[in-house]
């Protein structure tokens, strides 16, 4: 692939779920830029309502790049997860005095675009080459040197009297 070559993109949209836009893009947050499969864990550990819509979409979204592309899941990544408003049916409710409340039912339009992952070039290890002996290899060290406890003792003992 080439640098003017863009990753091919897959979508998949779920419109008029009957849920709170803003609720939707709670979860859709926790997803966006992460890996299929680590998407579906990330969803299948969300206890919100979202989720399972999402889920719903991923998985959509997934059968559209596997049977029309050729893609396969392991090499796409979520590039954008977002939640449009859908429209919103009213409804009312009797309150006291001859007064009415409006209930807003939300509805939301859920989009998912997957990417494919560019393939990384490996590159070759370097030859690796044997040091002519081990031991110029490994710079010498000092041994370390450890305080005994009753110099610690001492020294907190003459802390105590300079204090008094």
């Amino acid at each position: 692939m080439s640098a003017a070559e863009k990753p091919r993109e897959v979508r998949a949209q779920a419109k008029y779920v009957r849920m709170s836009p803003r609720k939707a893009r709670l979860v859709a947050e926790h997803i966006r830029g992460r890996s299929v499969p680590e998407a579906r864990a990330v969803l299948a550990f969300t206890a919100r309502e979202a989720a399972g819509e999402l889920e719903k979409v991923l998985q959509s979204a997934v059968s559209n790049a596997e049977s029309n592309h050729g893609i396969a899941e392991d090499r796409l990544y979520i590039s954008a997860a977002y939640v449009d408003g859908g429209p919103v049916m009213k409804r009312w409710r009797a309150r006291a005095r001859g007064r009415v409340a409006r209930i807003r039912k939300r509805t939301c339009h859920i989009t998912v675009r997957l990417a494919e992952r560019p393939e990384a070039v490996v590159a070759a290890p370097p030859p690796a080459t044997e040091p002519a002996t081990t031991e110029a290899a490994k710079p010498k060290r000092k041994a370390a040197t450890r305080k005994s406890t009753t110099a610690k003792k001492t020294t907190t003992a003459k802390k105590k009297e300079t204090k008094a």
